[in-house]
């Protein structure tokens, strides 16, 4: 749901192969047909190369924009009916034993008409049908996800009602079955298991005291969308970028640059060069550093570092590429140096050897934070699975020590009479920000990037014609804003929904607009008109 693995998690695709191979069945569920999620074809297999792939998608759900919530909401509809014909199609067991909220669910469910989802979600109702058939049969279910369901003003009521339909069937605590965010870098799942997060934590705080004898700030801090109102408004002055391309990754562009701008100082610590290279503070550095493939050597011996990927496993890595020069120092000594260099030594943690010495900065963090005992020795070989209270059925810090269901709402859009909503994508040519080339092989686009999909229905309402060109606009809180010179591509997308790259489309995105309680971007569900340009 709401991801495409075969441009944004090539790798995944394999696994989805290994799948269909055991058995499997899967239901792709997404705005657009993507080519990726219907037929794979491996190049590392000679059946691959010769043959026209593998079909990998058994039954596709092609949702409008943000809309999975009344589609899932259809699904459990329809597969309660089942239930209360036959008593065996929800896990009444599971249901019983480990969670609460059952009745007040199926008591939500009954205030919306089959119809009413229906048109909301504008999936064929046959082709729902089908997955209600499939997943009536099942009990071993993992519902996979990525940004496409967390860009949302509901983005976390998305996840919720994805957990609703695994609690129903029982889904979780099992081999084959589960919640899977399936996220990307190293770093997106690292940060908040080390504890960098803009909440306070008192047990972490507590950790943090015991071991290195120092107080952690007891306030809470902020976010990437809290962080750049704050320089913008010259609340805070310092940005140290840790890896990334802030300028490029974040919404409303304009508005992010002039809150760089605003700062006293801007720091950048990369692997390689990039556009937020360019906008900067009042004073700027650009600090190179080892990327994950360079080999990290010290005193003649190469370190490897422990990194924790999209499963929850943590194991050591070591790059295999000689660095450009003798001189660049690594992520964790240049952080170590200028705490070094701030406290002057006056400060109970050693930074300059907590910087050097990566094993002792293991056992050091081992001793602050739960599941990293150990991690030197754990962490050989395939690694070691972090501790997952869902997997191991413990919801002993839910309200009466039980899994909750959720009665969401359904997402409201309210758009005018020329208005679309738009979602951010990127191409086969692409990592992130970074733009390795113009083609986007997998939807038939080639040296071009600022291009509109669009449905062919919209762009007759337009009067507009293949390769067309148009500015896009977004208006929010009285303030539009444009982005330009787009050529309009007739696509298989749902009627009044459009989709674009990013991060060309950023400059729509407004940033005081993002997801409750989760805080990001709305960049897969943003409120858009055209115009010829």
């Amino acid at each position: 749901m709401g991801q495409n693995p075969g441009t944004n998690h090539p790798r995944m695709l394999s696994a989805l192969e290994k799948c269909k191979s055991n058995g499997g069945k899967i239901i792709s569920i997404n705005p657009l047909h993507e080519a990726g999620l219907i037929r794979f074809r491996n190049p590392q297999e000679i059946s691959g190369m010769l043959l026209n792939g593998h079909g990998l998608t058994d039954i596709f759900l092609q949702v409008k924009i943000n809309q999975d919530v009344a589609l899932l909401k259809l699904i459990e509809k329809k597969l309660a009916v089942k239930d209360k014909a036959s008593g065996n199609v929800f896990d009444h067991e599971f249901i019983e034993k480990y969670t609460e909220g059952y009745e007040s669910l199926l008591a939500h469910l009954e205030a919306h008409s089959e119809q009413e989802l229906l048109e909301m979600c504008g999936v064929e109702e046959k082709l729902i049908d089908e997955a209600v058939a499939l997943l009536a049969k099942k009990s071993k279910i993992i519902i996979c996800w990525a940004m496409g369901l967390t860009q949302h003003k509901n983005g976390v009521e998305n996840i919720k009602e994805c957990v609703n339909l695994l609690l129903l069937k029982g889904s979780l605590g099992k081999p084959g079955a589960g919640t899977c965010p399936v996220r990307g870098h190293s770093n997106v799942q690292g940060d908040r298991t080390v504890g960098i997060m803009h909440y306070v934590s008192k047990d972490l705080n507590a950790a943090i005291k015991k071991t290195f004898g120092f107080d952690a700030p007891a306030h809470e801090g902020v976010d990437v969308v809290k962080a750049i109102p704050a320089m913008y408004e010259g609340k805070a002055k310092i940005f140290i970028g840790l890896g990334g391309n802030f300028a490029s990754a974040a919404s409303d562009t304009e508005y992010t640059a002039k809150a760089l701008q605003n700062c006293d100082l801007t720091v950048q610590i990369s692997t390689k060069l990039n556009r937020s290279h360019l906008i900067t503070g009042k004073t700027a550095l650009i600090l190179p550093t080892l990327g994950r493939s360079d080999k990290d050597i010290k005193d003649g011996e190469q370190r490897h570092f422990t990194v924790e990927n999209s499963m929850g496993i943590v194991h050591q890595s070591k790059g295999f590429l000689d660095p450009i020069s003798d001189d660049i120092k690594s992520e964790p000594e240049i952080v170590a140096g200028i705490a070094s260099a701030y406290f002057k030594g006056n400060h109970p943690v050693k930074w300059k050897l907590l910087g050097s010495d990566y094993n002792l900065l293991r056992e050091k963090l081992g001793e602050v934070i739960a599941g990293f005992k150990d991690m030197n020795t754990k962490s050989k070989g395939s690694g070691y699975y972090l501790p997952n209270n869902v997997r191991d059925l413990d919801f002993s810090k839910l309200p009466n020590q039980k899994a909750q269901f959720s009665n969401t709402e359904l997402p409201i859009h309210n758009l005018k009479e020329n208005e679309y909503l738009l979602m951010s994508i990127r191409s086969h040519d692409q990592f992130n920000t970074t733009i390795y080339g113009l083609n986007d092989r997998y939807r038939g686009i080639h040296n071009e990037r600022r291009v509109l999909f669009m449905n062919e229905s919209d762009m007759a309402r337009e009067n507009l014609n293949k390769m067309d060109v148009v500015n896009i606009m977004s208006n929010y809180d009285g303030q539009e804003r444009k982005v330009y010179q787009f050529l309009v591509i007739p696509y298989h997308i749902p009627k009044g929904n459009l989709a674009a790259y990013f991060p060309e489309t950023n400059p729509l995105i407004p940033i005081h607009e993002y997801a409750d309680k989760s805080n990001t971007p709305i960049s897969k569900s943003v409120r858009v008109s055209v115009e010829r340009a």
